[in-house]
């Protein structure tokens, strides 16, 4: 049975990290290029933002919905160096990026599935931790299949690995690059080699995947196959081609939210939530959502994730432990303790979101391997402390000696 769709769109996600020491210099990069621009929030205009988020995350990811006119027309009456120094102490700045006009060519071979690429945005946070979102829309391909298809090809394009014959049948095409080299090409130019994130062990090989979709009425009502509709939705979920076919698959509820015509669905590297127009809200208000609030949402939480992996790291290097104490400590007391939200569906996605990124578990290895350091860095300390107690000792003894020395030779 072929699903048919009402609305759907991709967001395709590509975490990297720049060096802390240049991300001024970044963020100066990217205020020079005419085809960026920084994202400005506003109170008026950002209703479900402002309404969504508790206000510490607000404060850290949405700063100018707090400012006043006058201080945002301050900011940009500034030389775009001195606005780089001053976004740089900001906790989170988001840009939102254009790509030049369409480029002759395509992705894929005639045939294929066609889409677009409709909207380009930069998240960065001043610990050098960034993120490129790519939104992506089918543009003449109707089936829910197709969508499997594609998000199964897409977010694999960065990759530099061999893949299925069943991968390489799949044909994706699109007329704002010209060819997957250009794509790649294109990442690079906004993110650099990206060499930090092999370090901490990030994959970027293989995109983040965040996919919302809208069946039609006459797909999915009161006489729809559910279990058929369900084996869909986890090849969705799991980012598994259409013809894939599996007798054992089955809906798994540990990673399943559903209501009436809404499932959403969670994995390592995806969220995805499947509608149908059967309620209104789906196609009118919950798509906005989606790729609003609960995408930032989202965004905040592979931040957590990503940033335990650096701090990982950077506890191999023991001779600076006291600057990585303060980084954990400050992460511990800000970051990770932040309640994001009272929103009803809010504080359901957290819960999958820390489940599926693990992030409690890695929170709590972390804290242990912190707790040893800690201990070793007081040994190492206490032992340098008691070797300098000792040499003055040994001075004194020596001086006083001397002393007694003198004295007896008057």
């Amino acid at each position: 049975m072929d699903f048919k769709m009402k609305y759907q769109y991709t967001y395709f996600i590509y975490p990297y990290l720049i060096e802390e020491k240049k991300y001024r210099n970044y963020l100066y990069g990217l205020l020079k290029n005419p085809n960026c621009k920084l994202k400005l929030f506003d109170r008026k205009k950002d209703v479900g933002i402002d309404t969504y988020f508790l206000p510490e995350l607000k404060e850290k990811i949405f700063w100018s919905i707090e400012k006043k006119p006058s201080e945002i027309k301050e900011l940009e009456s500034m030389d775009q160096k001195m606005q780089a120094t001053i976004l740089s102490k900001q906790p989170c700045n988001i840009f939102e990026y254009t790509i030049e006009g369409d480029v002759p060519g395509k992705i894929g071979e005639a045939g294929g599935i066609f889409f677009d690429i409709t909207k380009v945005e930069i998240v960065c946070f001043n610990t050098g931790i960034c993120f490129l979102l790519l939104k992506t829309a089918l543009t003449e391909n109707q089936d829910f299949s197709d969508v499997l298809n594609f998000n199964y090809k897409f977010r694999d394009i960065n990759s530099k690995t061999e893949h299925s014959k069943q991968y390489e049948a799949i044909k994706i095409q699109t007329g704002k690059l010209n060819n997957m080299q250009s794509f790649s090409e294109f990442i690079k130019k906004i993110a650099g080699r990206n060499l930090k994130a092999k370090q901490i062990n990030l994959d970027t090989d293989r995109l983040i995947t965040y996919s919302y979709v809208c069946l039609n009425q006459a797909s999915w009502n009161e006489n729809t196959d559910i279990r058929l509709l369900e084996k869909e939705f986890e090849k969705f979920r799991m980012v598994r081609p259409a013809r894939e076919q599996k007798e054992d698959v089955f809906l798994k509820e540990a990673y399943t939210y559903h209501e009436k015509y809404l499932y959403y669905g969670f994995s390592n590297n995806t969220t995805v939530l499947l509608t149908c127009d059967n309620n209104i809200k789906n196609y009118t208000t919950l798509p906005f959502q989606f790729e609003n609030e609960q995408l930032y949402h989202f965004i905040f939480n592979l931040y957590k994730k990503v940033y335990l992996k650096k701090l990982n790291y950077e506890f191999q290097k023991t001779e600076q432990f006291e600057r990585i104490k303060k980084e954990f400590l400050t992460f511990a007391k800000k970051d990770w303790i932040y309640e994001v939200t009272y929103d009803e569906i809010g504080k359901i996605l957290e819960k999958y979101y820390e489940e599926e990124q693990i992030l409690q578990t890695t929170f709590n290895k972390l804290k242990q391997k912190y707790d040893l350091l800690y201990k070793d860095y007081e040994i190492s300390k206490n032992k340098k402390s008691n070797k300098w107690v000792i040499a003055f000792m040994i001075i004194l003894i020596i001086v006083n000696l001397l002393c007694i020395g003198l004295a007896v030779s008057n």
